[in-house]
C-alpha cells in the first residue's frame, strides 16, 4: 500500500478503525532491501503493512499503521511523544543501533504509557557484536521479536492489536 505524506497509509484511513499502530524505524532503516540483504533481507519497509493485512486478515481494517523514520535519536523521541498526545494506540518499534545505545529513547518508552513492541528484523541474540545481545528498550516494552524479517513488523502489530482488543 502507498503511504501519504504523513506517512499513512490511505486504505487505512478510515474513521472508524479503532486503533492507531505506529511502525517507528531508527537510523539506517529506511535502506531496508539494499542494505546488507544477506542479514536483513531484500524487502523493503513499504512491504509492511501487505505483510499486516495478511497476518490480520479481516482485522487488518481495525488497524491504522502511521509510519516513521529517522537516522537521529532526538526524533524518534519527539514522534514518541507526539504519538503520546495523538493517543496513538501501540508501537512497534526497531531503534537499530539505538536499541543498545540508546538510554534516552528508552527513558521516553517507559514514561510514555504506549504499549511498545521492540522489534528487530535480524536475530540480535546471534548476531557476532555481543553489544547487539544488550536492549535498553527491552525492559520498558511488553515484547521483543526477533529474527523474523520483515514480517516481525506484523507480528508486533498482531501483537498490538491482540493486547489492545483484548483478544490475546
Amino acid at each position: 500500500m502507498a503511504q501519504d505524506d504523513n506517512g499513512v497509509c490511505p486504505a487505512q484511513k478510515a474513521p472508524e478503525t479503532p486503533y492507531s499502530i505506529l511502525v517507528l524505524n531508527g537510523p539506517n532503516l529506511a535502506h531496508t532491501g539494499l542494505r546488507c540483504p544477506d542479514i536483513y533481507g531484500r524487502r523493503a519497509l513499504s512491504d509492511i503493512p501487505a505483510l499486516v493485512e495478511t497476518l490480520l486478515g479481516e482485522r487488518s481494517a481495525q488497524v491504522r499503521l502511521l509510519f516513521f523514520q529517522s537516522n537521529c535519536e532526538g526524533e524518534l523521541i519527539n514522534r514518541l511523544e507526539a504519538a503520546r498526545n495523538e493517543g496513538i494506540h501501540g508501537v512497534a518499534l526497531n531503534a537499530g543501533a539505538y536499541t543498545h545505545t540508546g538510554l534516552a529513547l528508552a527513558d521516553c518508552v517507559q514514561w510514555i504509557g504506549i504499549p511498545v513492541v521492540e522489534v528487530h528484523i535480524s536475530n540480535v541474540f546471534a548476531r557476532k557484536e555481543t553489544i547487539r545481545r544488550h536492549s535498553f528498550l527491552a525492559p520498558y516494552s511488553v515484547g521483543v521479536i526477533a529474527g523474523f524479517g520483515l514480517m516481525g513488523y506484523a507480528l508486533a502489530v498482531q501483537a498490538l492489536y491482540a493486547r489492545l482488543s483484548g483478544s490475546d
